[in-house]
C-alpha cells in the first residue's frame, strides 16, 4: 500500500471532516451518530484507499470498536457499583472517563487531520 506523504495532493478531506463531526457529537446523542459515521465511513472508504487520509478512517473505526468494548465495561461496573451501597456515590465515574478519552482521540485525530497528517 503505497501511501501519500502529507506534502503531496491527497483525496478530499471533507468527507473525513464530517466523519469527525459525527463521532464528536457522538457522545450527547447516546452514540447514534457514531453508528452513523461508521456506516459512512465503511461506504466510502474505498476513495481514500492507499492514501494518509485512509489512516484517519480506520483511527476512527478503532475509536468506535474500543468505545463499544469499553461501554459494555462500563456497564457492567456500574451494575457492580450499584450492587455496593459506597459504590452509588462513584457510578459516573467509569462513564465520565469513556467520554473523556473518546472525544480525546476525536479531538486528537482531527487536528492532525487539519494539520494534513495522518493519524497514528
Amino acid at each position: 500500500m503505497a501511501v501519500n506523504s502529507p506534502s503531496e495532493p491527497s483525496a478530499e478531506t471533507g468527507t473525513a471532516n464530517i466523519l469527525y463531526l459525527l463521532h464528536l457529537l457522538a457522545p450527547f446523542t447516546a452514540w447514534l451518530l457514531a453508528i452513523a459515521a461508521i456506516v459512512v465511513g465503511m461506504v466510502t472508504r474505498d476513495r481514500v484507499r492507499g492514501t494518509w487520509i485512509e489512516s484517519h478512517y480506520a483511527w476512527l473505526s478503532r475509536t468506535f470498536w474500543w468505545g463499544l468494548v469499553w461501554i459494555a465495561i462500563c456497564g457492567v461496573l456500574t451494575a457492580l457499583l450499584f450492587i455496593t451501597i459506597v459504590g452509588i456515590l462513584v457510578w459516573w465515574l467509569p462513564w465520565t472517563i469513556l467520554f473523556v478519552w473518546y472525544l480525546y482521540r476525536v479531538i486528537r485525530g482531527w487536528i492532525l487531520l487539519s494539520d494534513r497528517k495522518p493519524a497514528p
